[in-house]
C-alpha cells in the first residue's frame, strides 16, 4: 500500500503543479491600446507572471558619414537617420538572444535637440520609429517615453534608445 499512496500522491501533485502553470505558460502579452486614437504606442503593457523580461542597454547611432568630421551631427546624420541606426542596432541585440521588435514592451528614448531646428525633431524619431513599429508586419506597441535631453556622451548623438522586452 505505501507503494501505490505514494506514487498517487506523486501523479496528483505533478497534476496540480502542471495545472497551477499552465495558464502562465498560455497567457500572453496584453497590450492596452490608447483609446480612440491611432498613435504608435500601448497605453499600457501587461506581462503575465513567469515571463523572463531583458533589459537592452542604451543604443546610439552608427557613423553614416565616414568623410564628416568626427564626432559631429554630420558623422551620424539627422534625428531621422540616427534613430534607423539605432533601432536597428537593437533589432541585432534582440536577435543575439533570440527576440525580436514584436517582443518589445517598453522604451525609453533620450533625444537631444537638433541643431538645425528649435529643439528635438520629434517628427524625425518617428519617421523613423514607425518603420519598425505599428507596421503590418510587426504591429506590436512597447509603451515609451521621449525626452528631450541636454546632450550625449558623443556630441553628434542625437538620439539613444534603451528597450526592455519580453521573452514569449
Amino acid at each position: 500500500m505505501f507503494g501505490r499512496s505514494m506514487i498517487k500522491a506523486g501523479f496528483l501533485a505533478a497534476a496540480l503543479a502542471g495545472a497551477a502553470s499552465a495558464p502562465a505558460l498560455a497567457q500572453d502579452v496584453k497590450r492596452h491600446k490608447i483609446p480612440n486614437s491611432d498613435f504608435p504606442i500601448a497605453l499600457a503593457v501587461e506581462i503575465p507572471a513567469g515571463k523572463t523580461t531583458v533589459y537592452v542597454s542604451g543604443q546610439v547611432p552608427a557613423v553614416t558619414d565616414d568623410k564628416a568630421a568626427k564626432n559631429t551631427v554630420a558623422a551620424f546624420g539627422d534625428t531621422k537617420t540616427q534613430t534607423v541606426s539605432v533601432l536597428k542596432a537593437i533589432e541585432r541585440a534582440l536577435k543575439s538572444v533570440n527576440l525580436s521588435m514584436g517582443d518589445v514592451v517598453k522604451m525609453q528614448v533620450f533625444l537631444v535637440g537638433d541643431p538645425t531646428k528649435s529643439g528635438m525633431d520629434f517628427a524625425g524619431f518617428m519617421d523613423g520609429y514607425k518603420q519598425f513599429f505599428g507596421t503590418a508586419e510587426q504591429p506590436n506597441l512597447p509603451a515609451r517615453s521621449v525626452m528631450q535631453v541636454a546632450g550625449l556622451v558623443n556630441p553628434g548623438w542625437l538620439v539613444e534608445i534603451e528597450v526592455t522586452a519580453v521573452r514569449p
